[in-house]
């Protein structure tokens, strides 16, 4: 089951510097120091806005997707340590076209999805994470959530999916749906699964 989305604008996260209020007890976060937010630090994904749109709907979208992208690196590091993890190359901010032709060709689902995720070849450092605006503004319309939340949330879904996370099986869908609201507590944001958890 893919996640459930959100709607709205900003980000409206913990103090940059300070432990998320909604993680006591987990890790401090954010960093003191962050990568470069343009989207072309040497640290991270290089973060792609294809499609102008997202800009106009999550300001400073650059940042948000850098943020949420290292606060899940830095959970899966810690959580899974001594586990291989495959990092994400690329996280591209696509258009509804554009995904629907992904998800078709590899997929073989003729429809749009809100993220699709690519494992690197054999041989290639990192996978790559591309989301649809569309689907994800829907969905978070439908959920009454900011936009830029379920956006983050989408991020730490590729993520564990990258790392071999799957939400096919019932307790595995779970043990996901938790490592996403842990991920998205280190950012100070609300868990998106708080009905069902």
């Amino acid at each position: 089951m893919e996640p459930p989305s959100t709607d709205s604008c900003a980000l409206q996260s913990a103090a940059d510097g300070e432990p998320s209020p909604y993680g006591a007890g987990l890790f401090p976060f954010p960093p003191t120091q962050w990568e470069d937010d343009t989207g072309t630090g040497d640290n991270g994904p290089e973060i792609i806005v294809e499609d102008a749109g997202w800009r106009a709907v999550v300001p400073h979208v650059e940042r948000l997707v850098r943020r949420a992208s290292d606060a899940s690196l830095v959970w899966m590091e810690r959580r899974f340590s001594g586990v291989a993890l495959v990092l994400p190359e690329t996280i591209v901010l696509s258009s509804d076209r554009v995904v629907k032709k992904l998800n078709a060709r590899h997929r073989g689902r003729n429809k749009p999805t809100n993220v699709l995720t690519f494992e690197p070849p054999p041989g290639y450092p990192g996978g790559e994470i591309i989301l649809a605006l569309g689907v994800v503004c829907r969905e978070a319309r439908a959920a009454k959530k900011p936009v830029a939340h379920h956006l983050a949330h989408l991020i730490a879904h590729g993520i564990l999916h990258l790392s071999g996370h799957d939400h096919h099986e019932a307790g595995d869908a779970r043990r996901m749906e938790m490592e996403e609201a842990r991920v998205l507590a280190m950012l100070g944001l609300p868990n998106p699964w708080k009905s069902r958890i």
